[in-house]
């Protein structure tokens, strides 16, 4: 019930604040499609913790900390509430897909998705400053990491800005995680990734670069010349935890190279 919510509270309220309303290209509003991103995240979360009611306590818990578990997961903490906005924004963002870029929400896709990456690390911040780490907190933030590299580059691929190809990145991440637990379901081996940062300052550039394509007065051809470049050691780093994951090469021979 909770995500079916959240998603009407964003379509209404994106229909009153912008000027998005008008039917997109496949006969939908923008703002449905927003709502129906944001439901769809949350459901999807809730379904992997089993469940999690409105109290912020997994669903059939007690909410009374008589639990061995402690508390349940606060969905509505100050942490959870700065990732529930970045979800939010981007779900906003992957409405877009179905409208066109005129005047009227040019800026839209590359405001919302900018300042979901600067909320990015913050909402963790906040959990740990406060000490409000919670299990949902986590799966939230992962959640919505993998869909921000799904809504930016389709976004732009759609709008014409980059080219079709540059949505291996989303493929990428979803090909990885259901590798890994495939492998999992298997009962094969699945190892620790490597111990390196590697892929976060390739996550920070990519987020960087979608956020200036998605800015209508970006070059188009300057985009389009620097996408291959950006995009080629995001999918490296992919091939490459999998085969440390997979247990076909060491971790230390992963991280050999990497910047301190």
């Amino acid at each position: 019930m909770l995500p079916a919510l959240a998603g009407v509270a964003l379509a209404v309220g994106l229909s009153t604040a912008l000027p998005v309303t008008e039917t997109g290209r496949l006969g939908v509003s923008p703002t449905t499609v927003a709502g129906l991103c944001l439901a769809g995240q949350l459901w999807y979360v809730a379904f992997a913790l089993g469940g999690v009611d409105a109290t912020g306590a997994p669903a059939g818990e007690p909410t009374d900390g008589s639990t061995a578990r402690g508390d349940g997961p606060r969905l509505f903490g100050l942490a959870n509430g700065v990732t529930l906005v970045r979800g939010a924004l981007y779900a906003t963002v992957a409405g877009l897909v179905v409208a066109s870029p005129d005047a009227n929400v040019a800026w839209i896709a590359a405001v919302g998705y900018g300042v979901g990456v600067l909320l990015d690390g913050l909402d963790g911040r906040v959990a740990r400053t406060i000490g409000s780490e919670t299990e949902i907190g986590k799966r939230l933030d992962m959640a919505y990491d993998t869909f921000g590299f799904v809504a930016a580059p389709l976004v732009a691929v759609v709008w014409g800005v980059l080219p079709v190809w540059y949505l291996s990145l989303s493929a990428a991440r979803y090909a990885f995680r259901g590798a890994v637990g495939l492998r999992r379901a298997r009962g094969r081996p699945v190892f620790d990734l490597p111990d390196s940062d590697l892929g976060k300052y390739l996550a920070g550039v990519q987020m960087v670069f979608l956020t200036a394509a998605l800015v209508p007065a970006a070059p188009t051809a300057l985009v389009r010349t620097a996408a291959p470049v950006v995009l080629t050691p995001s999918l490296a780093v992919f091939a490459r935890d999998y085969l440390v994951v997979s247990g076909r090469v060491s971790r230390h021979a992963a991280t050999l190279g990497d910047p301190e």
